[in-house]
């Protein structure tokens, strides 16, 4: 996996000023387009809650594959297999449909003008802002691909049982860092994972066929009655103790041994990441601040491949067929 990522760090980084992103990038073209994302996003949060959490994520499973393109929202062709089906992403990623709700508002409003890149940006924005965190302007203005890669998304994407150090040389090739590495990751705070996710960390840590040891003892007894073996393992469980908050509660949890997904409680134990840990524990404004900072970051991630304006998100338009 790893051998495949700095290519396209390269390539990333290269070509990340063949579209330049700035704010307010439809002032003229869209003005409300801002407000029209917002809207939808409340209602989805009134609605089901979990939702907003669920399309936050959209932004960090995109952007990783090839750049911010919204490739993560194509549904599967004849032709082509695309990233809902991959490894980190099937039974796992949800609420599409509240994409699709904002791309339906937003093409009434402005037909043809708000990519789904865009959307996605916006919304995961608004999914923090919503849940009581930061809220930030966003630099807009990308296109979206005209295909999608499942084998692109698998050659990527970490698993929930990656550790620390995985996970940091994984943010370097995109030129984030160990506190961005921390910072987004913090965007556990809300929301909630499989018991598909923990099952190894319960029973079978590292093949020890035991519990990892830096579980808090009475968060796994509580963990082994939610995820039971030969139980549900699509049954869900809270990322942390504020789950309808984006709050440091996460960081808090960490601490104390409390991490649901091990790729989460890696970053307490490992030494490098420890640190910020710590500090996002104990102060709130700044893992707000190193947040922002790298959802910025990684917003501006771009493939310099050909885009479009899609006008639903889960299909390329159609184009002629050359006779």
């Amino acid at each position: 996996m790893m051998s495949l990522l700095p290519s396209l760090f390269l390539l990333l980084v290269t070509m990340a000023a063949a579209i330049p992103l700035r704010p307010g990038f439809y002032s003229e073209t869209c003005p409300p387009a801002e407000v029209i994302v917002r809207d939808v996003m409340r209602k989805a949060m009134i609605r089901e809650p979990r939702s907003v959490a669920s399309v936050m994520r959209f932004q960090f499973h995109d952007c990783f594959v090839n750049g911010c393109d919204a490739s993560l929202l194509l549904d599967d062709t004849p032709n082509m297999t695309g990233e809902k089906l991959a490894l980190s992403n099937i039974n796992s990623l949800r609420s599409f449909e509240v994409i699709d709700e904002v791309k339906e508002a937003l093409e009434k409003a402005c037909p043809g003008t708000v990519s789904c890149a865009d959307i996605v940006i916006m919304a995961a924005r608004d999914a923090v802002a919503l849940t009581g965190g930061p809220d930030w302007i966003v630099r807009l203005g990308r296109k979206d691909s005209l295909t999608a890669s499942q084998e692109d998304s698998d050659n990527i994407m970490p698993s929930p049982r990656a550790n620390a150090s995985f996970l940091i040389d994984l943010f370097s090739q995109f030129n984030l860092s160990v506190k961005d590495l921390v910072a987004l990751s913090g965007s556990h705070s809300i929301g909630e994972g499989r018991c598909f996710s923990i099952m190894f960390r319960l029973y079978n840590q590292s093949g020890s066929g035991k519990p990892d040891p830096a579980i808090e003892p009475r968060f796994r007894e509580k963990l082994d009655k939610l995820c039971p073996l030969g139980g549900d393992e699509n049954v869900t469980g809270d990322l942390d103790a504020t789950p309808r908050l984006f709050d440091n509660q996460y960081f808090k949890d960490l601490v104390a041994g409390r991490g649901f997904l091990n790729s989460d409680q890696t970053l307490f134990t490992f030494p490098q990441t420890r640190k910020y840990v710590k500090l996002f524990s104990e102060d709130q404004n700044a893992f707000f601040n190193a947040f922002v900072e790298g959802m910025l970051k990684m917003g501006d991630l771009q493939s310099g491949r050909p885009g479009e304006v899609r006008t639903n998100c889960r299909v390329a338009n159609s184009r002629p067929v050359d006779v």
